[in-house]
């Protein structure tokens, strides 16, 4: 049986959403007169943390299923990392008291333990739960090169650990097009047998990754706080050559002696030393991947100075930028 309106225009391919569409056997008892999920299809001894062992088959890390509609789901965690997209129509989750609504497009982190409840759908909210074992990002870590900068290090950090502080990450994603198409490849990827389907899959999702990692400003995250160090490490991130603590306080609304204990509170590192890790590592990555001379490399990542440079490059690595560059 399939459910779809005609003339309702889905940013995922038709095929996939008529696909995604169809009413699961689990569904099926929920409209015949089933008042509750049953909870061994997700649980085990009857406990509110859903199982990967349940989810997934024996050595896998990844999956896919249809978000289950016609009925809400009560409070519960995981112990994995689950992704939530939306193909078309909204689907709402409570997260820590708090409603998160979610629109086609969008897409949505839960990180590993934090407990939630989704609000019943309807026919036309179609979603898709990716199931995720936290090692399933170790090759998509690998992919994403050896630059560990501030904001890349947050948001894998709040995906790989039990105990991440953000509980979640929502980008809100629906006009971004090369995400769109990179997340309807993965569906398609694991709704198929398609060949060499793990590489294929772990390489599609770090182009996710390496895609995400560039829009900050479409990231949010639990609250204001959360959402304020994102915004400051986006901004080291983009502006990590000539951007100012001054102009940041501006951004986020602090002023500047709050802004800098905000900061180090939240990192450990003082926003001198977030830049610097930033311009460091991309130095690095120049040093590896361009012609540019070690001068050249130093001016573009904000150092006027290449003495200094040199110093402090040679203080993180154990070595100078010319010793690196011929290793």
């Amino acid at each position: 049986m399939v459910y779809l309106k005609k003339g309702v225009k889905s940013m995922i391919d038709a095929n996939l959403i008529e696909k995604l569409s169809i009413v699961t056997s689990e569904e099926q008892t929920i409209l015949d007169g089933k008042k509750s999920i049953d909870k061994k299809i997700y649980m085990e001894n009857y406990e509110n943390i859903v199982s990967s062992k349940k989810i997934l088959s024996s050595g896998k890390q990844i999956a896919i299923r249809p978000h289950t509609r016609f009925i809400g789901f009560p409070k519960h965690s995981h112990d994995y990392v689950e992704i939530v997209f939306v193909c078309k129509g909204s689907v709402t989750h409570i997260i820590d008291q708090e409603i998160i609504e979610l629109h086609e497009g969008e897409l949505l982190f839960l990180c590993q333990n934090v407990f939630h409840e989704i609000l019943p759908s309807d026919v036309d909210d179609i979603a898709v739960n990716f199931i995720v074992r936290p090692e399933f990002f170790d090759k998509v870590i690998q992919m994403m090169g050896e630059e560990d900068t501030p904001l890349r290090r947050f948001i894998l950090e709040n995906l790989k650990s039990k105990n991440a502080s953000a509980g979640y990450l929502l980008y809100k994603v629906s006009k971004v097009v090369p995400v769109q198409n990179l997340i309807e490849n993965l569906i398609y990827i694991l709704l198929n047998d398609t060949h060499n389907k793990r590489n294929v899959t772990q390489l599609t999702m770090g182009l996710l990754f390496l895609n995400l990692i560039s829009f900050t400003d479409k990231l949010v995250s639990k609250n204001v706080e959360e959402q304020n160090i994102v915004k400051i490490l986006g901004y080291i991130e983009n502006n990590y050559k000539d951007g100012s603590l001054s102009e940041l306080s501006k951004i986020v609304h602090y002023d500047i002696s709050s802004l800098s204990r905000e900061i180090k509170k939240r990192t450990g590192k003082k926003y001198t030393d977030l830049v610097s890790e930033k311009r460091l590592s991309q130095a690095c990555f120049m040093l590896k991947n361009t012609d540019m001379t070690i001068e050249e490399i130093a001016n573009s990542v904000g150092y006027n100075n290449t003495s200094f440079f040199y110093r402090i490059f040679k203080d993180k690595y154990g070595c100078s930028p010319k010793q690196y560059k011929l290793q």
